[in-house]
């Protein structure tokens, strides 16, 4: 049976899919893998966690739903134009087609005046956050992503303006892809509403058996 991948992003863990996944069908079939964990201790750079991503995926042994949000969003995006052929469907959350450097700025200054126990419940420790985001900083995809064919449904928090834009992009340059904005919510789609988005990814998946 072919598996889901949900990938969280980079400020939570794979607990925050917990609610979403409690809403979709065949539960049975969905990994929801911790990004720290898959790296096993490598060096928390972006080129080490796509080289781990990739493995896990290869795992699957067959093809895959891949759904991601934010930094999830963005190794499943990588991920499905280097291995087509393994990707079924494609699911993009509050994904950006290129890491906006203003924001990252501002981000970086935010988080280096936060204490390290306000790490805890990220996906990475102080200091691997930013080991990864500083390897980030260049990422660009909007060159290739008009290269993905497999079924495509981007969505974005009507309140995720950082975001938005690059759903319209990726909605715009994707062939054949859905775009959906989620009104009354933010950036942390499947935090802030589990029930909605669960509904729009089981539609999803029946409407590509």
């Amino acid at each position: 049976m072919e598996k889901t991948i949900l990938v969280h992003g980079s400020g939570h863990k794979a607990a925050s899919w917990k609610e979403t996944i409690s809403y979709l069908h065949h539960r049975e079939d969905i990994l929801c893998p911790e990004l720290s964990a898959i790296l096993d201790g490598r060096e928390a750079s972006y080129s080490s966690l796509r080289t781990a991503f990739a493995a896990y995926c290869a795992q699957a042994d067959g093809p895959v739903n891949l759904c991601g949000l934010s930094l999830g969003g963005i190794l499943a995006l990588d991920y499905t134009l280097e291995h087509p052929e393994t990707v079924k469907t494609l699911v993009l959350i509050g994904t950006p087609h290129k890491v906006p450097r203003a924001a990252f700025a501002l981000q970086n200054i935010v988080f280096r005046l936060l204490p390290k126990s306000m790490f805890a419940s990220m996906a990475f420790d102080k200091r691997d956050t930013f080991a990864l985001g500083n390897s980030m900083k260049n990422l660009d995809f909007s060159g290739s992503v008009h290269e993905i064919r497999c079924p495509t449904l981007i969505l974005c928090g009507e309140k995720d303006s950082t975001n938005i834009k690059s759903a319209r992009f990726l909605a715009q340059n994707i062939q054949g892809a859905e775009l959906q904005i989620l009104t009354n919510t933010g950036h942390v789609v499947n935090e802030d509403a589990p029930k909605a988005l669960a509904e729009r990814l089981n539609a999803f998946y029946a409407a590509h058996p």
